[in-house]
């Protein structure tokens, strides 16, 4: 999904930096690995669910443009076509 100010390089930067260095600390939880985490790239903020659609919905209702990165936590990859999601290194 293309952002007004945003490149999509540029979201998927922001959101990787925003995760590893702020989030992934917090939300690294045995209740949550394999669950998916919307982060909007501008503020900050996060929604986490079983869904990549309920959680980048339920963002842009507090913020309609915002610029989401989604991930699966704990994970390399939010979906695997034809393969195995592989856990990321701790």
């Amino acid at each position: 999904m293309s952002h007004p100010t945003l490149s999509s390089q540029e979201i998927a930067r922001r959101g990787k930096e925003l995760y590893e260095k702020r989030i992934r600390a917090e939300v690294e939880t045995a209740e949550n690995i394999g669950k998916i985490i919307s982060i909007n790239v501008e503020t900050g903020d996060y929604e986490i669910g079983d869904d990549l659609v309920e959680t980048s919905l339920r963002l842009q209702a507090k913020q309609p443009n915002a610029a989401l990165w989604g991930e699966r936590i704990g994970f390399d990859a939010v979906y695997a076509v034809g393969g195995t999601l592989l856990r990321a290194a701790q």
